[in-house]
């Protein structure tokens, strides 16, 4: 069994298939190839366990063609995507504690009295 993402024409993910294992063939065919072929859309493999292109592809994230990777959502507007295809904050977040990111400021900031009670409650 794996898993196969379906891109638009402008390699965003429209959808995300469980399929047969990408060892086997289809009319001779390897699976994303015959996958693309009968949906008429682009079909790339993607893996949970990350061993293949990078992440697991999300709808509505972005496939990049020349690094053959998948790119997640971006989070934030003020993110900005690094070499690993990650998206990073303009500011880098606190070692220490929980935080959160404020757009607006621009910063990491720490969670409020109400979500530090339910952080604490926690199992």
């Amino acid at each position: 069994m794996a898993h196969y993402a379906f891109l638009d024409d402008n390699n965003v993910v429209t959808e995300i298939i469980t399929g047969i294992d990408e060892t086997e063939l289809i009319e001779g065919l390897d699976t994303e190839t015959w996958y693309g072929n009968f949906r008429g859309q682009v079909c790339k493999r993607t893996s949970y366990n990350h061993r293949i292109r990078g992440r697991f592809a999300v709808i509505g994230g972005t496939f990049d063609v020349a690094a053959d990777r998948f790119v997640s959502l971006k989070p934030y507007p003020s993110w900005i995507l690094d070499g690993d295809h990650d998206w990073v904050s303009p500011v880098s977040r606190p070692l220490e504690g929980i935080w959160g990111w404020d757009e607006e400021s621009l910063s990491w900031l720490p969670p409020s009295a109400e979500m530090a009670l339910l952080i604490a409650r926690a199992p």
